[in-house]
């Protein structure tokens, strides 16, 4: 993401996972776990989106952990389906997190859902402060429910994942969504709109 962007292997269930992680100027106030979207449709820790979102949590003062599910660039293991992708997430939160800071957890796509499913997996022990899910993969993986204060974001004209399955997804759970007007789901040339939709609204 910069320069000063330090990328390193942890031991995961499936072999070494790659990580990628970025610190505030000061001491960091939280740790933020991001996921990428789809490892089968050439999604990695280096997404776009995915950047976007540490870049965010940066900028709030949370030091930033992306990283590769398995198989993808230098993590070690296959496509799981879904399954062992949660085991990943849980091991880097279980790695990375500080006892002492909140944790913070966001996905993009195929990532939203393993972050809601990782989550909702910690509630009962050390759960996450907030959940971050842009352009959640509502129609085709079992996104699980979340907690009051998630911050659900999707593109209007999102042509992987349609907004009308994001909204089914939040109805029964009263879930507010933003909605980005007129924006896919890869947020060409609305990252910067993106990234600011996510800062102000851990201000409020």
């Amino acid at each position: 993401m910069n320069a000063h962007t330090r990328r390193l292997l942890m031991a995961g269930p499936a072999g070494a996972i790659a990580l990628a992680i970025d610190d505030p100027a000061d001491a960091p106030r939280g740790v933020a776990v991001v996921c990428h979207p789809h490892p089968l449709h050439g999604g990695t820790m280096d997404n776009k989106v995915a950047q976007t979102l540490a870049r965010a949590f940066v900028q709030l003062g949370y030091r930033s952990v992306r990283f590769n599910f398995r198989g993808v660039g230098g993590s070690e293991g296959a496509w799981d389906e879904g399954r062992g992708e949660i085991d990943d997430a849980l091991a880097v939160i279980a790695q990375q997190r500080d006892p002492a800071l909140p944790l913070a957890l966001a996905g993009f796509s195929f990532g939203a859902y393993v972050a809601s499913q990782a989550a909702a997996r910690l509630a009962d022990g050390q759960p996450v402060e907030r959940l971050v899910l842009v352009g959640p993969a509502t129609q085709n993986f079992q996104v699980a429910p979340v907690a009051p204060g998630t911050l659900v974001i999707h593109g209007e004209s999102d042509e992987v994942v349609p907004l009308a399955a994001t909204l089914k997804w939040a109805r029964p759970q009263s879930m507010p969504v933003v909605v980005v007007p007129g924006v896919g789901h890869f947020f060409h040339g609305q990252l910067a709109l993106l990234k600011s939709i996510v800062t102000d609204a851990w201000h409020r």
